[in-house]
């Protein structure tokens, strides 16, 4: 009988590059200690606001008092209504001064995002697998795709886990849980438009990381400094009185960034040394 042989598709490919990646993701200590931390995070924000939450301190030198403020309510932790006027525009951390709680929330986690990024594909030129991947049997393109689905998906435990820490945190503190300007199906379609956001930041972190390759340092340099100019998006793309046509936008955003500054990507590793 003649033999026939399988074709190498790039389903195959593409499913085998997934398999390694979540497997080597989740055999990283430092991943654990990620999520566990973005669950813990918020409950001691919470707890040590609520404490702080009305506590004055005098400028010895100018006798200006400053009063701390902490948050109202558990959901300001997750972000603000928009159309809010003055009290949105405090919580995103665009009103005239920056007040604690615009900046202890969980948009700062995608900056967090930057590091699982980065230390997970710099792992992968410092040791020398990305070489011998490709010299092996993958193709960049396969590895661009894998990279980006395996950290999306550990970026958004990442929310989930800051998610579940601030409802924590909420019910330890005494906070309270009233939603106003908003109800629960805003409150789910913002913490999905949130999950599905980092989508469009991954692909920039995951292009900044294949152009330092193993120097960690410089791809969270350049990381943090991009992301910084995407940063305002957040809070206008994910309010929490948030409806399906945000959770939209943030999936529209994702394939376009994810195509877009993947095929980037795809050119770089293809254009430059692998070491």
């Amino acid at each position: 009988m003649e033999k026939k042989f399988e074709r190498n598709t790039f389903g195959k490919r593409l499913g085998s590059m997934l398999k390694v990646d979540f497997r080597r993701m989740f055999t990283m200590p430092l991943v654990y200690i990620i999520v566990a931390a973005c669950l813990v995070i918020p409950v001691v924000i919470l707890i040590m606001t609520t404490m702080m939450d009305g506590t004055v301190s005098v400028d010895p030198q100018t006798g200006a008092e400053t009063v701390v403020e902490g948050f109202d309510n558990v959901w300001q932790i997750i972000g603000s209504v928009s159309g809010g006027s003055s009290e949105s525009a405090d919580a995103s951390g665009m009103g005239a001064g920056m007040s604690l709680t615009s900046m202890a929330n969980i948009n700062m986690l995608y900056f967090g995002i930057a590091a699982l990024v980065c230390i997970f594909v710099a792992e992968d030129f410092r040791s020398g697998y990305a070489k011998n991947l490709f010299t092996i049997r993958a193709k960049k393109s396969d590895y661009v795709i894998s990279k980006t689905i395996v950290c999306s998906f550990g970026a958004a435990l990442m929310i989930l886990a800051f998610f579940i820490g601030s409802l924590l945190g909420g019910a330890i503190s005494g906070l309270s849980f009233e939603m106003v300007g908003f109800g629960v199906g805003n409150l789910i379609m913002s913490v999905l438009a949130k999950v599905i956001l980092v989508s469009v930041f991954v692909p920039i972190y995951l292009i900044m990381s294949v152009v330092a390759k193993q120097k960690l340092w410089l791809s969270l340099v350049l990381s943090f400094m991009v992301g910084m100019f995407l940063f305002m998006m957040i809070p206008m793309l994910t309010p929490l009185n948030a409806t399906i046509m945000n959770v939209l936008l943030c999936l529209a955003g994702g394939v376009l960034f994810g195509a877009g500054l993947g095929a980037i990507s795809n050119i770089v590793l293809k254009k430059t040394s692998l070491v």
